[in-house]
């Protein structure tokens, strides 16, 4: 460690539980996080404020004025511009500590990309809006005994839950399948951003002691907390299971691609199409687009309006059909205008 560095983390290093040694290790660290919304932009700038010396920034999605209430490395510009969440995060990075290497990927985690995007990674922190990707990382996981940190949202409340390969239960070990009927979104019971903020912190704090070496010091429980209530909770984790379709019986059918299907978009009244990988010419498209609605592109994606839906299209084929949760209709839409 420089003069520079050791003066910029010194009140990271006077603290006991990392030091210099801990300190030198996160320097020489990779941590990926999947999400880049209202839990993962907080990680990548605490992460990087914290001088983690590599981040693998993965999200589908892109910039918008409703994100700016709890979404803390974009501004209006960002929104304005509807920049890719990974690429804005990593400019606002790059504002924050130049000395760190930031990798965005403006991708979804599939089980076509994830032993790519995920190899280097030391600890990933979850910051995703679904259960199907949950599950996919979930696999990833066991498999390649990288660690990683459950944490969800919604209202005032939060929950976060470490998964350490060999040492705690998994996901699936907690939830074999997904939680039944329909969930609470941000969209339907609105969320306090402090309640991301505070879930967010915890799980980078886990990352930190993960990075800094003590992997064996993290507490083995599922913490709950409301901020408006005030309650906080924790239980101590269930051992493992032997019936676990992960970690007991080594079936790893998320990573392996035997599960997989549309997902509809926390707080977004949208469905993510991704079943089609192809090159699309957005300049082409949006010239065919622009008799039919109103077209905005950049560099990253086309938008289309046609009321009362919006269709973000991406380079590689997926696209966000935004007006429905209903992914008949958004496979209907994405054939109409983007192509089967």
């Amino acid at each position: 460690m420089d003069a520079v560095s050791r003066d910029r983390y010194s009140r990271q290093i006077l603290f006991a539980g990392i030091g210099e040694a801990g300190q030198e290790r996160l320097l020489k660290s990779c941590a990926a996080i999947v999400g880049c919304g209202a839990l993962g932009s907080f990680h990548a700038g605490a992460l990087a404020r914290a001088g983690v010396g590599r981040l693998i920034l993965i999200d589908r999605d892109y910039v918008e004025t409703s994100n700016l209430q709890r979404q803390w490395l974009y501004d209006e510009s960002d929104a304005a511009e509807a920049l890719p969440k990974a690429v804005a995060a990593a400019r606002s990075i790059a504002r924050i500590n130049q000395s760190i290497e930031v990798m965005p990927h403006v991708a979804d985690l599939t089980a076509r990309n994830a032993v790519e995007l995920l190899e280097d990674a030391d600890v990933i922190l979850d910051g995703t809006d679904n259960f199907e990707t949950r599950y996919l990382i979930n696999d990833y996981s066991i498999r390649h005994e990288t660690p990683w940190i459950y944490g969800a949202a919604v209202s005032s409340y939060g929950l976060v839950m470490p998964v350490i390969p060999g040492a705690t239960c998994c996901l699936k070990c907690v939830y074999p399948d997904p939680p039944a009927g329909a969930q609470p979104t941000c969209e339907t019971a609105g969320v306090v951003n402090t309640i991301t903020s505070l879930i967010a912190s915890w799980q980078v704090s886990i990352a930190l002691r993960i990075l800094a070496g003590d992997a064996a010091g993290v507490s083995k429980k599922i913490t709950t907390v409301d901020v408006w209530s005030g309650v906080t909770r924790q239980i101590a984790q269930p051992a493992a299971s032997k019936d676990c379709p992960a970690c007991g019986r080594r079936d790893f059918a998320h990573l392996d691609g035997r599960i997989r299907a549309p997902i509809s978009l926390c707080g977004r009244n949208a469905v993510q199409i991704h079943e089609i990988s192809r090159p699309l010419d957005l300049e082409s498209l949006a010239q065919r687009l622009a008799a039919l609605g109103t077209v905005r592109r950049n560099e990253f994606a086309l938008r289309f309006f046609l009321e009362p839906y919006e269709i973000t299209v991406f380079p590689d084929g997926r696209a966000i059909i935004k007006g429905t949760t209903d992914t008949g209709l958004a496979r209907s839409l994405y054939a109409r205008y983007v192509g089967a």
